[in-house]
């Protein structure tokens, strides 16, 4: 595993140094439409984006303002199993008596799950996921929604940036990145569309000013 992902690494700093000349050069000075261009700061484009794709954003002002929504979202959704295993959260939570559950087992029958991410990705109003971090993989994936709380200082502008902040923490290149911008959906069965059929069926980012 460990000759497999310096390899893979090795061929991503040589394409850096080293990148390829492109066989139809004009393209890159066509403008593409495909997403928009950043007229607003990058943490508005986000949000923008973010709920277009689906997805639920709440802006926090302080932690205060991101622990009182946080319970207010907890009580209005009757929630009484949510967990959360990364010691920063855990330590703000136990700060601000937000009750959570710390176990790793039983996730299947948890309500909703709390984690931090990578970076915020304006330009797709994606999520960026790691197995870096304390939540691992199962913790965005098993419970039936999934609360991200990020920083105003993790948003980037598209995905270009992503692998130059990875190849930065080249002693620390996850196993697993995951880009979340909304719940799963499919419709491969009768042509009927289904929310949530892998993973979450709701996706909030709790947006913290700092």
């Amino acid at each position: 595993m460990t000759r497999a992902k310096d390899n893979i690494l090795k061929r991503l700093k040589k394409i850096k140094e080293n990148p390829s000349t492109l066989p139809y050069p004009n393209l890159a000075e066509e403008a593409l439409e495909i997403y928009p261009e950043a007229t607003d700061s990058l943490d508005v484009l986000f949000a923008q984006t973010f709920q277009s794709n689906g997805g639920k954003f709440v802006y926090c002002g302080s932690q205060k303002e991101l622990i009182d929504n946080l319970q207010l979202l907890s009580k209005q959704k009757k929630w009484s199993k949510v967990y959360c295993w990364e010691s920063e959260l855990q330590q703000l939570f136990d700060q601000q008596n937000f009750v959570y559950h710390a176990q790793k087992e039983a996730l299947i029958h948890s309500d909703a799950s709390i984690t931090t991410c990578d970076a915020l990705v304006a330009r797709t109003g994606a999520v960026l996921l790691s197995s870096n971090t304390e939540s691992g993989r199962s913790l965005s994936i098993v419970p039936p929604v999934h609360i991200v709380i990020a920083t105003s200082n993790q948003v980037i502008y598209n995905i270009k940036e992503v692998l130059n902040l990875q190849t930065a923490r080249e002693a620390q290149w996850p196993s697993m990145l995951c880009f979340a911008s909304t719940n799963s959906r499919t419709a491969d069965i009768e042509k009927t569309l289904v929310n949530g059929a892998h993973g979450p069926k709701e996706l909030y980012v709790f947006f913290l000013e700092i």
